[in-house]
């Protein structure tokens, strides 16, 4: 591959773009919406503009139900010897697609499990696809040079290509990507007229589970009405759930004992379903997640102050799985949660500790105390307290 064009220059196709240009990919930008375009390309993404000739691979970053619409124009155009697109769902595109292409074999739907909760070309990024999945979902009428491109195209981009069905791929994202979007957006519409006292109280926990609550209402309202049926579906077993849980919890309220023995079966059931659904995940490269322990540093609020916690853990050699930070609103110190191997803990909060750093208490594990003071009584390892919020 050696040009490519991008129809629409928003945080995808504008990443996809980025991720294009710097592996030396002439890109060719084209978007309505002249600001985006010129911002995108601004930002080294590409050249404003169609090319002379056709170009290797044309990637329609557009909404769902406009695939076939500009697919079908931009085929009369002469804009590419192949096609592909982005978009989340991809039965219906694929339906549309059939219908109305100039040339069907030269399309194969697509779509990159990766995104962000901002929009536009500036929350763009040429890394945003790496190590992720991208779907690819073949027709009956693709053939295998258009196959063969967009096969360039995922490696290129640095993502793991994932061959499937177009109505299988609609089902699996309703579970895992479209109808947690809408679980998010209830849980965040509960906190638009809660009291300021409860929203002071918010942890990590409530940011986690509303984080992607902050995506495009327009895209997401595109996406969900191309998908959904199936997202419906899952919503109504969710629903199911959710009825049996009212219940459990107001048998728990009562006093007669034999409705809170039932009401404690059923809330155990559906958080041991949990449990395990979740350990379904994969973890780092397609694998089962590895048990890990978390060890907890307190860091400061000025700049630099976690590149600084990351280094010492990389000078110790130690691999890092995972990690959060929790800051609780009008602090002045946040809290890091570094997630490692079990065998590398203790030496972990060791070596934090002779460096400064404040460090709370592994519950279960052996935590020594420093060489020369006495055991600490309130949760933390080091010698700073919470308090200081400089260097730790």
């Amino acid at each position: 591959m050696r040009t490519a064009a991008v129809v629409g220059t928003g945080l995808i196709g504008t990443s996809v773009a980025l991720a294009l240009a710097r592996r030396g990919i002439v890109v060719h930008l084209l978007d309505t919406d002249e600001s985006a375009v010129r911002t995108a390309s601004s930002m080294g993404a590409g050249v404003v503009g169609r090319c002379k000739e056709p170009v290797d691979m044309a990637v329609l970053a557009v909404p769902p139900a406009r695939i076939g619409v500009v697919l079908a124009a931009e085929q009369a155009n002469g804009l590419a010897r192949s096609y592909t697109d982005v978009a989340s769902v991809k039965a219906e595109p694929e339906w549309d697609v059939l219908q109305r292409a100039v040339d069907p074999t030269s399309y194969i739907g697509g779509h990159p499990m990766a995104g962000r909760e901002r929009s536009g070309p500036l929350a763009a990024c040429a890394t945003l696809f790496e190590g992720r999945s991208w779907v690819l979902t073949p027709s009956p009428t693709t053939s295998r040079e258009t196959l063969n491109r967009a096969l360039e195209l995922v490696a290129l981009c640095g993502s793991v290509p994932v061959l499937m069905d177009s109505g299988a791929h609609d089902r699996a994202v309703a579970l895992v990507s479209h109808t947690p979007h809408v679980v998010s957006a209830l849980m965040a519409a509960r906190l638009q007229h809660a009291p300021d006292e409860a929203s002071q109280l918010a942890g990590q926990g409530l940011r986690d589970v509303t984080r992607i609550a902050g995506g495009d209402p327009r895209l997401w309202g595109d996406i969900l009405e191309a998908n959904a049926g199936a997202v419906a579906d899952v919503l109504g077993e969710l629903a199911e759930d959710l009825t049996v849980m009212v219940a459990a919890l107001r048998g728990l309220a009562t006093e007669d004992a034999d409705e809170r023995a039932q009401g404690m079966t059923l809330v155990a059931d559906l958080l041991d379903r949990g449990n395990k659904g979740r350990d379904r995940i994969p973890g780092k490269h397609g694998t089962g997640k590895p048990v890990c322990i978390p060890v907890r540093v307190l860091i400061g609020d000025q700049p630099g102050e976690l590149a600084r916690l990351l280094a010492a853990a990389a000078e110790l050699e130690v691999n890092v799985e995972d990690m959060t930070i929790d800051h609780s609103p009008g602090s002045v110190s946040g809290l890091a949660e570094l997630m490692v191997a079990p065998a590398a803990a203790v030496r972990t909060v060791q070596w934090l500790q002779e460096h400064g750093w404040t460090v709370q208490r592994i519950p279960g594990v052996g935590n020594p105390p420093r060489p020369g003071r006495p055991p600490q009584d309130d949760g933390l390892t080091s010698h700073a307290k919470p308090a200081a919020a400089g260097r730790h």
